[in-house]
């Protein structure tokens, strides 16, 4: 991967960005773009756009999501210890043992969730616990002083970076999905460089919200009024051991993006995309979506009467726990892949389907 996208990846990655505060991750996101783009907005809620050749047609966005899931403090003891929920879906299996910072109005406070030492069970098999039976521990005396650190309502994040694994493979806290919005920044700038090839105009998107509920992805797709979107999430790497290949289908890491049919997906874009990955011989992966994407593509394609839409995925391991693990090649993979169907786009292309 060139060194400049790696190092932005990693700043992007290593930025918390939890869901209804994601103006940390859409500052280092706005930085890089804004030199490919004729010109970057955020609306009020903070959605992030970068806007190439406004002139061009059709309109395109390239979207993917900013925030990560995390948690919020509800309670403080007489204690200290702190009880928190989830914002978005967690395995509170995971939780136990985990260091955490608390994004406080005075900066990050570390914790840890505290978990009963194995000598002290009783040889009884411990039951998950529920998310609300957890707490945190930052070491203060009484309710009183952990008050003057943290307050209910402060946002909670693992404390976890970006790792090289092995090659090309990396883990993070927050894969999902930093690492869509990272290919649309990739996909403007390989677009402005591909100078008067380029004929449609551009919007990249990087969403707030999409954890909480596809918040942001409505929000735009209504404010955008694209001709097409192309939504860039995660999908499941199903090349693990313990995974149910009939059920879950196979997908592998390094193997290409995740190109799913059914559901929000239009027909003729998916067909369009597959004729350009084969024509220009880019390895991708089939999926399904027979009910719904679980991506904003889910939001998006009902806006204005209908959005021709397309959920991409990037193969993820792990995907909601501390060590999410991705394949480089994959981004570089659909960066090149969405950049070669924008520029094969005709003046004025319409996608719609025949009847």
């Amino acid at each position: 991967m060139r060194p400049e996208s790696l190092a932005f990846l990693t700043k992007l990655l290593n930025t918390p960005t939890p869901s209804s505060e994601e103006h940390r991750g859409q500052r280092v996101w706005l930085d890089y773009v804004s030199p490919f783009a004729d010109k970057v907005e955020t609306d009020t809620y903070g959605n992030a756009l970068a806007i190439l050749n406004p002139g061009g047609s059709p309109k395109i966005m390239v979207e993917g999501h900013a925030d990560e899931i995390a948690f919020q403090i509800a309670y403080i003891d007489d204690d200290g210890f702190i009880y928190f929920s989830g914002v978005g879906g967690h395995d509170p299996a995971l939780a136990r043992g985990q260091r955490v910072h608390i994004h406080g109005r005075n900066g990050e406070v570390l914790g840890v969730i505290g978990a009963l030492a194995i000598h002290m069970q009783g040889g009884k098999k411990q039951e998950v616990p529920e998310l609300h039976e957890l707490f945190i521990d930052i070491g203060a005396a009484n309710r009183k002083e952990a008050e003057k650190r943290v307050a209910v309502g402060d946002l909670i994040t693992y404390i976890v970076g970006w790792q090289q694994l092995n090659g090309d493979i990396y883990i993070a806290r927050a894969c999902d999905n930093r690492i869509g919005t990272f290919v649309a920044a990739e996909v403007l700038r390989l677009c402005k460089k591909a100078g008067k090839k380029l004929k449609a105009n551009v919007v990249a998107a990087s969403a707030i919200g999409e954890e909480n509920g596809l918040y942001g992805a409505e929000m735009i797709g209504y404010s955008v009024q694209p001709d097409a979107a192309l939504v860039i999430d995660v999908g499941q790497a199903t090349d693990i051991p313990v995974t149910n290949k009939k059920r879950f289908g196979d997908t592998r890491l390094g193997k290409g993006p995740i190109l799913s049919r059914g559901s929000v997906n239009h027909p003729v874009l998916v067909q369009r995309l597959e004729q350009v990955a084969v024509k220009n011989k880019i390895a991708f992966q089939r999926g399904t979506d027979p009910r719904r994407s679980g991506t904003d593509a889910d939001a998006i394609f009902l806006q204005r009467g209908g959005i021709a839409t397309a959920a991409i995925g990037v193969p993820n391991r792990y995907m909601h726990t501390p060590v999410e693990a991705i394949h480089l090649k994959d981004l570089e993979n659909l960066a090149e892949w969405l950049t070669a169907f924008i520029l094969d786009l005709k003046p004025g292309e319409k996608f719609k389907v025949k009847i």
